[in-house]
C-alpha cells in the first residue's frame, strides 16, 4: 500500500511538472530572446546565449515609442473594467441568491446567454453604438465594453461564493437590526473576499490582454493599449518584423499580470474553489 501511494505521488508530481514545463517553455523562450539582438531574437535559443543586449528594452522604454502612454491606457482600461465588474457583480449576485422576484429566472438566463454570444460578432454594432454616444475612440467607452462582456462571469463567480454562505448569518444580522446593505457589506463581503479578488484579477488580466476590440474601437494611435502597441512597434524598415522589440514588449506586457497573480495567488485559488462545498 505504501509503494502504491509513493508511485501515485510520483506520477502526480511528474505529470504536473511536465505540464508546467510545457506551459513555461514559450514564456522562457520569449524572455531569453528579448535579450538578444533583433536579428537573432526569432531563433531557437541554445544552451548558452551567444550575445546579450539591453537595446530592445532601452528602445522600448525611450520616449519615441510611446510605451508609457500605452501602458497608462492599458492600466486605466483594465483597472476600471475590473473595479466596475466587481462593483456591479457583487450586488447583482446578492440579489440573485438572496431574493425571489418576478423575472428572476429570465434575468439569470439572459446573463448566461451573454456569455454564449461570441465577442467578435457584436463588434460592428458596438462600434456604431459607441460612435452615436460619442464614446468611440475613448478609453471610457472601451472600459464600458470590457465591463459589459466580463460582467456575466463575475456574477456567476460571486453567486457561487454567496451560495456557499449559510443563510443563518443573514437571519441573525436581520434580527440584530442590520439592513440589506449592512448584511452585504459587513457580514457577507468579508466572507467572500477571495471570490471578489478573483473577479477583479480575472477581469483585469482579460481586459489587459484583449486585442481585437482595442484595435477596432480605437482609431487614434494615442489611445492604443499594450497588445495593440506590440503590433505597432514590431514592424521595422520596409515592413520587416523587429523581433527584438516584439519579444521585449511581450515580456513587459506579461510582468504586471505576473506580479498581480503572484501577489493574490492565495485569494485567487480560494475564490475559484468557493461554492464547491457548502456548509
Amino acid at each position: 500500500m505504501t509503494g502504491r501511494t509513493t508511485f501515485s505521488a510520483f506520477a502526480y508530481y511528474a505529470t504536473a511538472g511536465t505540464i508546467t514545463l510545457i506551459f513555461l517553455f514559450p514564456v522562457a523562450w520569449v524572455a531569453f530572446a528579448s535579450f538578444q539582438p533583433s536579428a537573432g531574437a526569432s531563433a531557437l535559443p541554445g544552451w548558452l546565449p551567444s550575445s546579450f543586449t539591453l537595446a530592445n528594452y532601452a528602445g522600448l522604454l525611450s520616449g519615441t515609442t510611446g510605451f508609457w502612454r500605452y501602458l497608462w491606457n492599458s492600466l486605466v482600461v483594465a483597472a476600471g473594467s475590473a473595479v466596475g465588474v466587481a462593483l456591479i457583480a457583487t450586488p447583482a449576485a446578492y440579489g440573485f441568491t438572496r431574493f425571489s422576484f418576478f423575472g428572476r429566472r429570465l434575468a439569470f438566463v439572459l446573463t448566461l446567454v451573454a456569455i454564449m454570444v461570441p465577442f467578435q460578432t457584436v463588434l460592428t454594432p458596438l462600434f456604431l453604438v459607441l460612435r452615436i454616444l460619442g464614446l468611440q475612440n475613448s478609453l471610457f467607452g472601451l472600459g464600458i465594453v470590457y465591463t459589459t462582456f466580463h460582467l456575466p462571469l463575475g456574477i456567476l463567480i460571486m453567486m457561487a461564493a454567496l451560495q456557499g454562505v449559510p443563510r443563518a448569518l443573514d437571519e441573525a444580522a436581520t434580527i440584530d437590526g442590520a439592513s440589506e446593505m449592512d448584511i452585504l457589506l459587513r457580514v457577507l463581503l468579508p466572507l467572500i473576499r477571495p471570490s471578489l479578488v478573483t473577479v477583479v484579477l480575472v477581469n483585469f488580466i482579460s481586459s489587459w490582454n484583449e486585442f481585437l476590440a482595442a484595435l477596432i474601437l480605437m482609431t487614434d494611435q494615442s489611445n492604443y493599449t499594450m497588445p495593440v502597441m506590440l503590433v505597432t512597434i514590431s514592424f521595422g524598415y520596409l515592413g520587416a518584423v523587429d523581433w527584438g522589440a516584439l519579444q521585449a514588449g511581450t515580456v513587459l506586457t506579461i510582468l504586471p499580470c505576473l506580479v498581480l497573480t503572484a501577489a493574490f495567488q492565495r485569494y485567487y485559488v480560494q475564490g475559484l474553489l468557493a461554492g464547491s462545498t457548502k456548509g
